[in-house]
């Protein structure tokens, strides 16, 4: 198969930048962090600028954790700004490439198939890439790195390992260059894909790097990962014979709903059970709009000072269902069986899964039919008024409890402040 080459472009610290470039200040220089302070000083930087990162400030940092004499500016998250700045990067992108060709990882990366472009415009790839980012700089003021590689997994690794210590922020892998240039690199999690957990199987089979997963026995790579040794396998070697098309076409067979939040402060037991109630009710909400039910719900607790979660996981429930009622009773039992009632709670996050479209179901409610269906016609005139006049025009009775957070959160987007200062 003919050689492609793609390009993963990444923003330099997307948000800081932004608000950095908003204000006039060079995002490259100045002293700037995006973080919420009406939380508080344990409130977390969503980002900081790379001046700040060059003092040895680590991102996502909480405010309290930068050193005192150090000055700066607190910028308040505005993920609506981010989200147009995005947009009109996505435009730059489009004025070269087709819509067909770019696909967008994220609201600040995307990969892009540059095979029949730098041939449609007669440049090398670094060039045509540069003339990418240079747009990006002249019209936007921003920033952004790139990874050139010749299939998607070396141009992420180019884009993560290979080009934030080059001075022109550019990366570029080929099968040779990764084998000379990666083969060593440690620790093996700066490789995308690869987690700590991955990490420390590989640690305990004392592998610490790509080259000893190409060179480690494959049989006993199966025994510990089972099918998902092949990616393992192929990426130590530099394969990757997933194409940008492919990606493009993936239609998941199952699909899932998920929320999750870091709360503002340590919740006892029973006020996380008010969170994860509204939580619930959030997505039973996004269920019924979209005419879809669920056969399998998800939750995992995480406590104040530690990073031990509750033996979280999903469980089946008997019945596919859209129904409030039923999906927050499951939840209610579940939480009482995983939840540590004495710990702290600081994180919550909640899923429904196997989520199916219901016309493909028959029968799929309880006997109870004539109360369910009255419970999603109340539901489905409940979305009609949150769309009409806001999120907040209607609540139920658990979200005016003091702990609760619905109301608060239904002003953010993505978790995060969405207006203006």
């Amino acid at each position: 198969m003919e050689n492609r080459i793609y390009l993963c472009i990444d923003l330099k610290s997307f948000y800081a930048s932004v608000e950095s470039v908003e204000r006039g200040l060079d995002p490259m220089t100045a002293n700037l962090v995006v973080a919420d302070k009406d939380r508080g000083k344990n409130a977390i930087c969503l980002a900081i600028t790379p001046a700040m990162k060059s003092l040895g400030i680590r991102n996502r940092c909480r405010l309290s954790e930068i050193p005192p004499e150090i000055e700066y500016v607190i910028a308040k998250p505005r993920m609506k700004l981010y989200m147009q700045y995005s947009a009109e990067i996505y435009k730059i992108y489009l004025r070269y490439i087709s819509p067909d060709d770019v696909y967008v990882y994220s609201i600040d990366e995307c990969f892009i198939d540059a095979t029949e472009y730098i041939k449609l415009y007669d440049m090398p790839a670094k060039v045509f890439a540069k003339t990418l980012l240079e747009k990006i700089h002249e019209e936007l003021g921003l920033r952004a790195t790139v990874g050139i590689g010749t299939n998607l997994f070396l141009t992420k690794v180019a884009l993560d390992i290979t080009a934030k210590h080059a001075s022109d922020f550019m990366g570029w892998l080929d099968e040779e260059k990764f084998k000379a240039e990666i083969w060593n690199h440690r620790p093996i999690t700066d490789v995308w894909n690869v987690g700590k957990g991955i990490a420390a199987r590989l640690a305990k089979m004392g592998i610490y790097d790509l080259k000893g997963v190409a060179f480690a026995d494959e049989k006993s790579l199966y025994k510990e990962f089972g099918v998902n040794a092949e990616f393992l396998i192929d990426h130590a070697k530099g394969i990757e014979p997933c194409l940008l098309e492919d990606i493009k076409k993936y239609k998941p067979s199952t699909k899932s709903l998920s929320n999750s939040q870091i709360l503002f402060e340590n919740y006892s037991y029973e006020d996380a059970w008010t969170v994860i109630t509204e939580m619930v009710d959030l997505l039973v909400g996004e269920l019924v709009e979209k005419g879809l039910v669920t056969h399998s719900i998800s939750l995992a607790i995480g406590y104040s000072g530690s990073r031990r979660q509750a033996d979280a996981g999903s469980e089946k429930l008997p019945l596919y269902t859209n129904s409030y009622s039923q999906i927050l009773e499951y939840f209610k039992e579940y939480y009482a069986k995983i939840a540590d009632k004495d710990k702290q709670i600081r994180k919550i996050s909640v899923g429904l899964n196997d989520v199916v479209d219901e016309t493909n179901l028959n029968d799929y409610l309880l006997a109870d039919k004539n109360k369910e269906v009255k419970e999603k016609k109340t539901m489905e005139a409940v979305i009609g008024i949150k769309k009409k006049f806001g999120k907040n025009a209607i609540m139920r009775g658990v979200s005016f409890k003091d702990k609760a957070t619905g109301m608060e959160r239904n002003k953010l987007i993505g978790g995060h402040n969405g207006g203006e200062d």
